[in-house]
């Protein structure tokens, strides 16, 4: 199981933050509420608590679809909506 290197946060109303870390440095990333509710199984209007179980628990999807979204487009800040976990 994937480790979390950090603590994510949840932004309200927006997504859950989080660290990746890089070899050039950390990446800030977000994953979307939108994301989260489309493709990780998170009910409407959940709670802190809720989202953030949601995040964990698709965590090791999260994590590889940043590395591989960072390594095509180095940045240093990251947002992942649902176009970033549809299967192509």
């Amino acid at each position: 199981m994937d480790t979390l290197e950090f603590e994510p946060q949840v932004l309200a109303g927006r997504g859950v933050s989080f660290s990746l870390p890089c070899p050039q440095g950390p990446v800030e990333c977000m994953v979307t509420i939108k994301a989260l509710q489309d493709c990780f199984w998170l009910e409407p209007n959940a709670d802190d608590i809720r989202i953030l179980r949601a995040f964990r628990n698709g965590y090791g999807r999260i994590r590889a679809i940043a590395e591989r979204k960072v390594l095509a487009h180095p940045a240093t800040h990251l947002e992942l909506t649902t176009a970033d976990f549809a299967r192509r």
